[in-house]
């Protein structure tokens, strides 16, 4: 297993669904809070922060998730956020990731969508300049805050586009948030040839899956897993050849799934269905990418070339173009042969 972890350490990698205020360290968090300290509930302490992310069940996680949201207040933080990001995703080896941002929810809290842009623009060229790893942006909905969201997340990804943004997508609870409100949006976004990416059979059943497809013209689904329960849905999605974004540990963590050994990864790999593999918001959930990977490995009995075809799974889903995709293929070959 040590061989194994170590390969996987060393491995070439592309993330496609990481959240950018989810992947904040418990150093980052901590700082955030001590400087906004008796305006969040937020521990100041790393240490307590293991505790405080410890989730009774999706509504607490997205609870506990929105406080660490609320740290984000200016500029300044959102451009030390998304630089500390790349920096750590570039020491697991990640040479491309698309972050899920959600500008409405830094916007309601006064920093302007302008501004918003600009710092995390910034810090994509500093980390690429720095640590060789090149970010895309997706920018979803918070669900639970209903159309008027949807109304400034588009707003801004289509009258303020910056030139990292690739893909357009839908977060938050699924529970009580209908996918087809939401269709107008992923309409003009696709016209503007943004690619659909929304949350979907995470927390609920199969018809969740089967409305992002339908209403939102989904191309790749994040989480759906719930698809296992489905063999007509699994039939469509190997066929049509749709991706699902897989992150293990948190849908164990978020509850949506019992445990690691309940996991529906090995039925979903079984049916034909492309997966890839992803650590949605590692440090709340204790993990990293390199760890998922080691999970994944584990679910489904892989050896090293295994692994190595996880990694080109994930190469292959992504919005990186045709010249991007194929060095970094290459790049794959050439340390799995080694």
């Amino acid at each position: 297993m040590t061989e194994l972890a170590d390969f996987i350490a060393g491995l070439p990698k592309a993330e496609l669904h990481v959240h950018h205020v989810g992947s904040a360290s418990p150093r980052i968090v901590a700082e955030l809070a001590a400087r906004h300290a008796g305006s969040t509930p937020v521990p100041a302490d790393p240490d307590m922060l293991a505790d405080y992310f410890v989730f009774s069940d999706f509504a607490h996680f997205i609870t506990v998730y929105l406080s660490v949201v609320d740290l984000i207040r200016d500029a300044e933080d959102l451009w030390t956020l998304t630089y500390e990001i790349g920096r750590e995703l570039a020491g697991q080896q990640v040479r491309y990731a698309e972050l899920t941002l959600t500008p409405y929810s830094s916007i309601i809290r006064g920093i302007p969508a302008e501004a918003f842009c600009e710092a995390v623009e910034d810090a994509r060229r500093r980390a690429r300049a720095d640590h060789g790893v090149e970010l895309r942006w997706c920018f979803d909905i918070p669900g639970e805050a209903g159309v008027p969201a949807a109304d400034v997340t588009l707003e801004v990804a289509t009258k303020h586009r910056p030139d990292g943004l690739v893909s357009f997508g839908l977060g938050g609870p699924e529970i009580g948030v209908p996918r087809a409100q939401f269709a107008p949006h992923f309409r003009a976004a696709i016209a503007e040839g943004l690619h659909s990416v929304p949350h979907a059979g995470e927390s609920t059943g199969p018809e969740t899956v089967w409305d992002a497809l339908t209403h939102l013209g989904a191309e790749r689904i994040g989480h759906g897993i719930a698809a296992a329960q489905d063999p007509r849905l699994l039939a469509h999605l190997r066929d049509a050849g749709i991706p699902l974004e897989v992150c293990p540990t948190s849908n164990v963590r978020t509850r949506s799934v019992p445990s690691l050994a309940e996991h529906p990864l090995p039925a979903l790999v079984a049916a034909g269905v492309p997966v890839t593999i992803n650590s949605d918001d590692p440090p709340m959930f204790s993990t990293t990418l390199n760890g998922e990977y080691a999970v994944a490995a584990g679910l489904l009995g892989l050896d090293p070339a295994g692994v190595a075809e996880l990694a080109r799974a994930g190469v292959r889903a992504s919005f990186l173009d045709d010249a991007g995709k194929a060095a970094l293929l290459a790049e794959i070959d050439r340390y799995a042969t080694s």
